[in-house]
């Protein structure tokens, strides 16, 4: 599993939107048999997904599976069970053993934890520590309709660190944020990506493709950023020194890596017109 920016979503029940997905330039696409499928189209879009097998090898691909608790769960591992996939995402993860299950099931497929209950929030140490789960993601509307939460930065700021923190302590891939649901408004999704960056999320998910280039935008360093990192590591590697009249050591030294890779992560074009 590759620590994807850009994950995008797309209905399991329209398998003519999964090539265009695919050709998005989002870093992986989750093809969702949950939220964007009506209850009457479950059936219709698990016997949609023989398309998979048509998708470019070397795309990341995966399948959001309904939670434990639901008629469609069992059937949903079935249908994935013979897939060429990356992973599956469990919906409304709320302990190690429902990730643990779904894998088995599965044949051992890594999991992306969804976290978008109370519970499941409570429990997000466990879950990362599960050997089945890969990456940690934040369902973060779900998540406020449980909790009776307003959908807004200061109340989910808890809820957000624990899951980066439960994602260290595990040595997982840095978490992936949950969604934003305006439309055409680039700067605001650019923003979002960024607080969510701030905070050490390492992705976040899509649901349209218009959503993808601001959100790798917001990921991505910004020439500042990326020219201040190549300044702290051409003072070399060992001891304290100054550079710009701030201290410099191995901590800060660490930092300034994180952003050349995040530079690589999102292009080459960043770290040219930074230069």
């Amino acid at each position: 599993m590759r620590s994807s920016i850009t994950l995008l979503f797309v209905p399991g029940d329209r398998p003519e939107r999964y090539a265009k997905a695919a050709t998005s330039g989002a870093d992986a696409i989750i093809i969702d048999l949950e939220d964007a499928v009506a209850p009457a189209n479950k059936v219709q879009a698990r016997t949609a997904l023989c398309h998979v097998v048509a998708l470019p090898a070397d795309m990341d691909i995966f399948v959001r599976v309904n939670a434990v608790n639901t008629p469609w769960h069992e059937e949903d591992l079935a249908a994935i069970a013979s897939l060429p996939l990356s992973g599956l995402m469990l919906a409304k993860t709320e302990s190690a053993h429902d990730v643990e299950q779904a894998s088995e099931v599965v044949a051992g497929q890594p999991v992306i934890a969804l976290l978008e209950t109370a519970l499941g929030l409570s429990r997000a140490r466990e879950i990362s520590a599960s050997a089945c789960v890969r990456r940690l993601a934040f369902g973060s509307i779900d998540y406020c309709a449980d909790i009776g939460a307003a959908h807004r930065r200061e109340p989910l700021l808890a809820a957000r660190s624990e899951i980066v923190l439960a994602s260290r302590l595990s040595s997982l891939l840095s978490p992936i944020d949950g969604v934003c649901t305006s439309l055409g408004e680039e700067a605001l999704l650019e923003d979002h990506a960024r607080y969510a960056l701030d905070l050490g999320f390492g992705g976040k998910l899509c649901i349209h493709p218009s959503q993808i280039a601001p959100v790798r935008n917001g990921f991505a360093p910004t020439r500042e950023e990326l020219a201040w990192a190549q300044r702290i590591l051409a003072t070399g590697e060992d001891g304290a020194t100054s550079v710009d009249g701030t201290m410099v050591d191995a901590p800060v030294r660490v930092r300034a890596r994180q952003i050349l890779r995040r530079a690589n992560r999102a292009g080459t074009a960043i770290q040219e017109e930074a230069s």
